[in-house]
């Protein structure tokens, strides 16, 4: 018996060691987690207008966000997977579309002497690259290729609400943090020091439409086009659901009604057993 009590006492006193051993390896983890420094913020979410499930695109804001790109952007960051087609019926009408696609020239060819030519741009043309390859785009802005931003919100946690705050976020280092020659500090880029400086501020453009060019609304401007490019199905996958959501209702109430009707007797009808007499 004293065998048995002290084997039942060893089980009691390691289960008890375990759960103390876990809970003060959770307690330091947390405690770990609450004094350890980081430089990089969290992009906050935003209440931007197309977020709600039966919210569409603000297709004016779009419109001038492909301003902002195009005047601002453009200049060091490419869209290689977006074409002036795209725009049309989203933020530009057809001949908007052509007549932006005409003031690039597109080299083309070869013609009939075999010679490569250049020639006013198409609507199935896609947006001019700034540079003409990454090494080009390296040497031009201190060894950093900048990104591609045809799929940027996608491509980056925090989606629009990430490059909100990355074009509002730049600040001086704070005590402690050097910085390399030609680069800047934001909190919300990964690090804190990256080679874009602030691409945006007050009145940098001008809008067509009069809408006052704050460097808050320019950056929900280019955000807003930046998510359309990424997601341009955006308003017709949300159409959609609409509608599939409407067709489902009706077939859900069709199949409660078929299932009640058809099961209505044999769930409603008892079966009795009679043993038979001997």
């Amino acid at each position: 018996m004293s065998g048995i009590a002290l084997s039942a006492g060893k089980k009691a006193a390691l289960a008890t060691l375990g759960m103390f051993s876990g809970v003060g390896g959770a307690v330091a983890y947390q405690l770990d987690q609450e004094v350890k420094a980081d430089l990089t913020l969290h992009a906050p979410s935003l209440p931007w207008s197309h977020n709600g499930v039966f919210n569409s695109l603000d297709h004016a804001s779009v419109r001038r966000g492909y301003q902002v790109y195009k005047q601002v952007c453009a200049a060091c960051h490419s869209m290689r997977f977006l074409a002036f087609r795209n725009l049309v019926g989203v933020s530009h009408t057809e001949a908007e579309a052509k007549e932006l696609a005409e003031e690039v020239m597109v080299q083309d060819g070869p013609n009939e002497a075999g010679d490569m030519f250049d020639r006013p741009g198409k609507l199935s043309d896609y947006f001019p690259k700034p540079f003409a390859n990454d090494a080009a785009a390296a040497a031009a802005n201190n060894g950093a290729i900048p990104p591609d931003l045809s799929y940027i919100t996608l491509a980056r946690h925090g989606g629009e609400d990430y490059i909100y705050h990355l074009l509002n976020g730049y600040c001086d280092p704070p005590a402690g943090i050097e910085l390399r020659e030609g680069q800047h500090f934001n909190p919300y880029y990964p690090g804190g020091a990256i080679g874009m400086g602030p691409p945006i501020y007050n009145e940098i453009v001008e809008y067509d439409d009069g809408t006052p060019a704050t460097q808050s609304q320019v950056a929900k401007d280019v955000c807003t086009f930046l998510t359309w490019a990424a997601s341009p199905e955006h308003d017709i996958r949300k159409r959609f659901a609409v509608k599939c959501m409407i067709i489902y209702s009706c077939l859900a109430a069709g199949a409660y009604y078929l299932k009640r009707h058809k099961w209505s007797l044999i769930k409603s009808r008892k079966i009795y057993y009679t043993p038979k007499s001997v």
